[in-house]
């Protein structure tokens, strides 16, 4: 009879936190109670543990930027009927006033497809300076 092979595999997934260094650190200094000082730090830091604020912001721009992406696509797609409309009113006279309207509609949706896009264009700059101000970048307003 044959062996089995056996296969390990480890996946990784974005969502999985990276491995965890904790730092401490301590200084003491003493007095010699003749008009010395006495100084006494303690520091911890965590490395690979990416901020829950930047995190959420991350993932929030990023939401936007697929959303304004959808958007182009749909204007795109509205304004391509628009224009398939307009060629068939001008190949099927019977019908002209129909495919006008359809051609009219379909336009209305492109721009309101549009103005979606910029919409999600907006806020994903509003969201990338809210994270900026919360990591302490400063903003300089020329007007």
């Amino acid at each position: 009879m044959a062996e089995e092979k056996h296969h390990h595999h480890h996946h990784h997934h974005r969502d999985q936190e990276k491995p965890v260094e904790a730092v401490y650190s301590e200084t003491a200094y003493g007095s010699d109670g003749a008009g010395g000082y006495y100084k006494e730090t303690d520091a911890v830091g965590i490395y690979g543990k990416p901020n829950e604020d930047y995190v959420e912001y991350e993932k929030e721009k990023k939401e936007h930027k697929h959303k304004e992406h959808l958007g182009e696509m749909g204007a795109t797609a509205a304004g391509a009927f628009a224009l398939y409309e307009k060629h068939k009113a001008k190949k099927d006279p019977e019908h002209a006033h129909r495919h006008k309207i359809e051609e009219e509609i379909a336009a209305t949706v492109g721009v309101g497809a549009g103005g979606y896009v910029f919409h999600e264009h907006h806020e994903k700059k509003e969201t990338k300076k809210e994270e900026e101000r919360a990591e302490g970048k400063k903003h300089h307003h020329l007007f």
